[in-house]
């Protein structure tokens, strides 16, 4: 069962790292990065091999600033050894890092990324269950949770390039969702 999600990521990739935070988030997932989760009194290197140790999967995101970053190839390193499932989230045109050159990245460009996100968690949902999904109603800011949208619905809904329709159990507000991220789109 995968419940925690560690991100691997460098420093220059904050902000694809937060944006699948936010998409781990909604479908309830937990996810640790250690540039993202500060602790002043643990250092990087503890939270680091504190989050790797708990996790049940990680993700890397790698882009020509990731495949350089020196920490994002230690935690690479140190996620295979040991022994995460490591799924790559690999920018077009780069190089995955030498250790985990023999997986199947899920590929994106600065348009696509979250196309790539939606394909992370339909990987994820294929080995796993997740059964719900948190939504912050944009309207009054209230977070609902609700059963998950079945793949086949989101599918259709990607073929058709439509939206997912729910609705806000504290306001009664209709709401459309982006079928890769589960955002609200407003």
């Amino acid at each position: 069962m995968i419940d925690r999600v560690y991100i691997i990521h460098s420093q220059k990739d904050e902000n694809l790292a937060k944006e699948l935070f936010h998409v781990l988030w909604a479908v309830n997932l937990e996810s640790f990065s250690p540039l993202l989760k500060k602790a002043p009194s643990i250092s990087m290197a503890e939270r680091i091999h504190y989050g790797i140790r708990h996790a049940d999967c990680a993700i890397a995101i790698i882009t020509g600033e990731g495949s350089v970053s020196p920490c994002a190839n230690q935690e690479i390193g140190l996620a295979v050894a040991s022994g995460q499932l490591i799924i790559p989230l690999l920018e077009k045109g780069e190089e995955l890092p030498v250790l985990i050159s023999h997986l199947q990245p899920v590929t994106f460009t600065k348009n696509t990324y979250e196309d790539a996100l939606g394909m992370v968690v339909q990987n994820i949902r294929n080995l796993t269950r997740l059964d719900w999904l948190k939504i912050r109603c944009p309207y009054c800011g209230e977070e609902m949770t609700q059963y998950i949208t079945p793949q086949e619905e989101i599918d259709k809904a990607l073929m058709a390039g439509n939206d997912l329709e729910t609705m806000c159990s504290y306001c009664e507000r209709s709401i459309a969702l982006d079928p890769r991220t589960f955002r609200p789109m407003s």
